[in-house]
């Protein structure tokens, strides 16, 4: 059995690359930032002094360029794991990820292999605004080649970006930064975590919860307050968007007949929508309301600490869904669930960074 240690998802994710780096040459980290004093919010600090800077590296402003490097790397033996502080900055790299790195595999009749993984960070928070805060993990999930990653916990960042960078082909691995800061139990050294695997949090014979990322921790407070309730909830986090773990999504929408999926995205062409796509379609005769999601509005994400305030899906608003699905009394819900003061922070322990 192996030793455990409590330590910050930022943490679990350094650990994960470190871990990696000792058990294989071939793998290198480099980013914006990925040799600054701070590390990427921590996440890759003390790499470089143990490493060196052959393996670890800051990159020039230039993500396409960069992009296509790690590509020809990757054909040549080497596993880059590249970082973003932003997943907005990388949209400059979709021409290398979408017609280079998730293709070559298919196109080359399986010879081929294109081992990288490709941290990107995600997240809200008061002046972020429309540019450096969008949740496009759909867009990802899109591309036929590419797997999708948003761990929740520590325990899964790391386990799962062990399993991303050992993986033959491309990873994208999503971290949303008001979660490096949050803590949990993780086992030392190298383990993995299948990337097709959801997690099933709770049990409950009213409602199938689908969540990810940072919304499942917004769910779990929902769910907790309605246990008091005598509501149970069913809390599936998916780990994985593509590939999703359908099975462990059906087993439980055929036992409570009712599914509700939170998304961070925007509403048009989300992973919630082809969650209910495919259990509408699979599962209708089992349904006993119509399923239901709970996403962004589709205009650009507020910069003004004002207009945010309605804008993100908080942890009463999905016990305010729920009790409607349900039909059943929702008053109490605003005094035992407010909304974070300030809105825009997850709560009185977040201390940044912004």
């Amino acid at each position: 059995m192996k030793m455990t240690q409590i330590i910050t998802y930022a943490e679990a994710i350094q650990q994960a690359i470190q871990n990696a780096m000792d058990l294989d040459d071939g793998v290198i980290c480099f980013g914006l930032g990925v040799t600054d004093p701070k590390g990427i919010f921590g996440t890759t600090l003390g790499l470089e002094k143990e490493f060196g800077k052959k393996r670890v590296f800051d990159m020039p402003a230039s993500e396409n360029a960069m992009t296509g490097i790690a590509i020809g790397a990757s054909l040549n033996g080497i596993k880059p794991v590249m970082t973003h502080q932003r997943l907005d900055f990388f949209l400059l790299a979709m021409d290398q990820l979408v017609n280079g790195a998730s293709k070559l595999h298919y196109m080359f009749g399986k010879q081929l292999n294109v081992p990288i993984t490709i941290r990107l960070i995600l997240g809200r928070g008061w002046g972020q605004g429309p540019t450096h805060s969008q949740s496009l993990q759909a867009w990802f999930s899109h591309i036929p080649g590419l797997k999708v990653v948003m761990p929740t916990t520590p325990y899964d960042a790391k386990g799962l970006l062990l399993s991303s960078i050992f993986d033959l082909n491309p990873v994208i691995f999503i971290e949303h930064r008001w979660l490096h800061s949050s803590i949990g139990e993780v086992p030392k050294g190298d383990y993995r975590i299948p990337l097709h695997s959801a997690l099933q949090i709770s049990s409950g014979k009213d409602i199938t919860i689908v969540s990810m990322s940072y919304l499942t921790i917004e769910a779990k407070k929902a769910t907790n307050f309605l246990k008091t309730k005598n509501i149970h909830c069913d809390l599936i986090d998916l780990r994985s968007i593509k590939p999703i773990d359908w099975k462990c999504i059906y087993d439980s929408v055929e036992r409570t007949g009712r599914l509700l999926v939170l998304d961070s995205g925007f509403t048009t062409g989300s992973v919630s929508g082809e969650v209910i796509a495919r259990v509408s379609m699979d599962l209708y005769q089992k349904l006993k309301s119509p399923p239901s999601r709970m996403a962004c509005p589709d205009f650009p994400e507020p910069t003004s600490y004002a207009l945010t305030k309605d804008y993100y899906i908080s942890a009463g608003d999905i016990a305010k869904k729920i009790t409607s699905i349900l039909e059943v009394p929702s008053e109490e819900i605003d005094n035992f669930l407010p909304k974070p003061a300030p809105h825009d922070t997850p709560g009185d322990y977040f201390k940044g960074p912004f």
